[in-house]
């Protein structure tokens, strides 16, 4: 900085900044000059050396010529001999009371440091002083944000047999660089594993504590052996009791958590969620879905929370994508527009290399970025964000065409994931050639989904499949229920306001027909892409072959 200041009549041509690392000096920036070996090494602060001189008194020190120099610091003069200069001016740099360091001027030609000239070189010295200050800030708190990532982030690679793993976190842009947001993968006593995924509400070092307590207590709870539902119950009380019993009981934080419990026999998973964003899903061609599961509040707002379970799978393939909203949300988005941003980068992302895949999702977000980064971004980082992929090793060699499968379950208690069900197949059908066809499977899902919550007092479990050729494929979804009561036609009045699921099957599909089952049944219905020569049938006598 002092380089680049222009001093009116005179300007050095050598300049150093000390800097003080316990009881020795050392040089933290130079200019005009190479360094010699004897500024190489730290010097004692006892030196007869005048940079010592002046952080020892805290004054400053005026040298107007080699001979005395030679007189009043004969033990260093050697050490400056060689730079070939006629004057010396070293000033201590101060801040607040406290000498952080010295500068020096030094000058070829002579200078009697006239009280102007020194009262310019003290006015830089003073803004060398705050800029080296602020120096000493900005490495303390890299220093503690980078040990606070490296305490509250894993201490090894995830890993899980039969599944391949990518991480990242990257902090928010200003301060501290450190927040709420976090991930975690925790070894069960079950042999299974646990991932989880959440963010404590703010971006300052008090919700990076409350982070780090929040996740040593899940730690625990996951690793006594409790339920998905269970672990998220105990860690709701637990950040419940910080803010009611707290230090700062004026300033409570709540935290959303994703907590999954991964099978890798069979790609089951656990899914309990509180508040948390959904997770994702990539399908081994690409196509993404949102998956839809059962939420409860965040963690820390109620005492008493109930978190319930939803069952999913995740098939040989298909990628599980977790994030935190700072991924989703950053530059303007809101969650709907962030999530179709991100599905446009997870959908075409290399699956079978997860940490690339991992770092194109970042760099969508806020460009280039290292493996759990801890170097800087650019400072459009709005937000701390938290990714965690899973990816299900394909069971032998990858289909040409793969399958796209989604399974989901709409319980009595939740007729809203009727929602979900008519989303999921909308996600599966995003590049059907026949827009009419588009719409008849959504209303044939959402009609039949509809008819078990109304006509039975069991849930409605959604399985749906696409198969095939594009321009040849076709969709086979199954509804099915506990009761064994089978459907019938009715011959609803011109004001009724029900009976017409059958009719709406057998004018849209191509397909259609109701499986008794050991407990229940299920009603099918397929659509074909193209039909067939010899034409779609329309009643269950006639279905083709099932996929």
């Amino acid at each position: 900085m002092a380089a680049n200041l222009s001093m009116p009549g005179f300007s050095p041509d050598g300049l150093a900044v000390f800097g003080v690392d316990g009881d020795h000096l050392t040089v933290i920036g130079h200019h005009g000059q190479e360094l010699t070996a004897a500024f190489a090494a730290p010097l004692p602060l006892d030196k007869d050396y005048p940079a010592a001189a002046v952080i020892r008194s805290g004054q400053a020190v005026y040298v107007t010529s080699p001979e005395a120099y030679r007189r009043m610091y004969p033990e260093s003069w050697p050490m400056v001999e060689p730079f070939g200069r006629s004057s010396w001016a070293y000033l201590p740099l101060t801040v607040a009371g406290t000498t952080i360091g010295a500068w020096m001027a030094g000058f070829r030609d002579p200078v009697e440091f006239t009280p102007d000239e020194r009262s310019v070189l003290s006015t830089v010295a003073r803004m060398l002083a705050q800029a080296l200050s602020r120096a000493h800030l900005h490495e303390s708190e890299r220093e503690l944000s980078d040990g606070l990532q490296r305490t509250m982030l894993p201490t090894r690679e995830p890993q899980i047999d039969g599944m391949a793993m990518a991480a990242r976190y990257v902090p928010t842009g200003g301060g501290l660089q450190v927040g709420g947001d976090w991930y975690d993968v925790i070894e069960l006593p079950s042999g299974r594993t646990a991932l989880v995924i959440g963010d404590v509400q703010g971006h300052d070092v008090r919700a990076a504590g409350i982070m780090g307590q929040l996740r040593i207590a899940l730690r625990a709870y996951a690793a006594e052996g409790h339920s998905p539902d269970a672990v998220l119950s105990r860690a709701s009380r637990f950040l419940y009791g910080l803010a009611d019993g707290g230090a700062d009981p004026d300033d409570p934080r709540f935290a959303t958590c994703l907590y999954i419990e991964v099978d890798p026999a069979d790609g089951t998973l656990q899914v309990a969620r509180a508040g948390h964003p959904e997770p994702a899903v990539r399908l081994a061609d690409g196509t993404t879905i949102l998956r839809t599961t059962s939420e409860g509040p965040p963690l820390g707002v109620q005492f008493d929370t109930d978190y319930p379970t939803t069952r999913l799978v995740l098939e040989p393939g298909e990628v599980l994508l977790l994030c935190t909203d700072g991924l989703i949300e950053t530059g303007g988005h809101d969650m709907d527009s962030g999530w179709r941003r991100l599905c446009e980068v997870f959908e075409v992302g290399p699956a079978e290399a997860l940490e690339e895949l991992a770092d194109s999702l970042v760099q969508a977000v806020h460009g280039p970025s290292s493996h759990r980064t801890t170097g800087p971004l650019a400072d459009r980082r709005e937000d701390d964000v938290a990714l965690l992929l899973l990816r299900r090793d394909p069971d032998g060699p990858t289909c040409a065409v793969p399958e796209r499968r989604t399974v989901l379950t709409v319980p009595q208690a939740d007729p809203g994931q009727i929602r979900s069900a008519r989303d999921d197949v909308r996600a599966m059908l995003h590049d059907w050639s026949s827009a009419d066809q588009f719409e008849s499977a959504v209303l044939l899902v959402s009609e039949l989904v509809t008819n078990v919550l109304v006509h039975t007092d069991g849930n409605a479990t959604l399985i749906a499949r696409v198969t095939g050729m594009p321009g040849t494929r076709r969709l086979h979804v199954e509804v099915s229920d506990g009761s064994d009561d089978m459907p019938h036609r009715r011959d609803p009045g011109e004001l009724a306001s029900s009976g017409r699921g059958l009719f709406l099957i057998e004018e849209l599909a191509d397909a259609w027909g109701v499986d008794p089952q050991g407990d229940g049944k299920s009603i099918w219905f397929d659509l074909f892409e193209t039909r067939s020569p010899e034409g779609g049938t329309r009643s269950p006598e006639g279905r083709p072959d099932r996929p």
